[in-house]
């Protein structure tokens, strides 16, 4: 992994992106109740997902709310440190959260940052189009050249 900064020092980090069918905002405390309601619902699914294979995420115990508001707090406090950036994937119509996109560093030599999503099973045909549109989003907005998409 690079010692040089995640992003630049001048860099503003968008704070949004708005699909047709789907909205990214910065995952926050106050999505705890959508957020754990999404993942749980959809364990199986998400360990399908490409960049999730491995099995550890989502935990198969699940977790209580207080150690949901826990990570979220956390991928906040990334965020606000610009040392990793957590949007949550909102329905546009009604607010709830239907998936997540972790932009993060990556420790491979071959890439400056790596990126995955998940989406609800109810959603699962967003998949696509979600990694696409922040794999745009990426290229046209944000400081990296070479991410890994986890073979999407």
């Amino acid at each position: 992994m690079s010692t040089d900064p995640f992003v630049p020092d001048d860099f503003v980090p968008p704070r949004t992106l708005e699909a047709e069918r789907f909205r990214l905002e910065p995952l926050g405390p106050q999505h705890n109740e959508s957020d754990l309601g999404a993942w749980t619902s959809s364990i199986d699914h998400i360990r399908s997902t490409p960049g999730f294979p491995d099995g550890s995420w989502p935990p198969p115990e699940g977790m209580s709310l207080e150690e949901n508001l826990a990570d979220l707090t956390r991928h906040a406090a990334d965020f606000e440190a610009r040392t990793g950036f957590t949007f949550t994937v909102l329905d546009p119509a009604g607010g709830e959260v239907i998936g997540c996109v972790y932009v993060y560093p990556t420790k491979s030599p071959d890439h400056d940052v790596q990126v995955q999503s998940w989406v609800r099973a109810d959603v699962a045909e967003l998949d696509r189009p979600l990694a696409q549109a922040v794999a745009d989003w990426l290229s046209a907005d944000w400081p990296w050249h070479s991410p890994d998409r986890h073979g999407r």
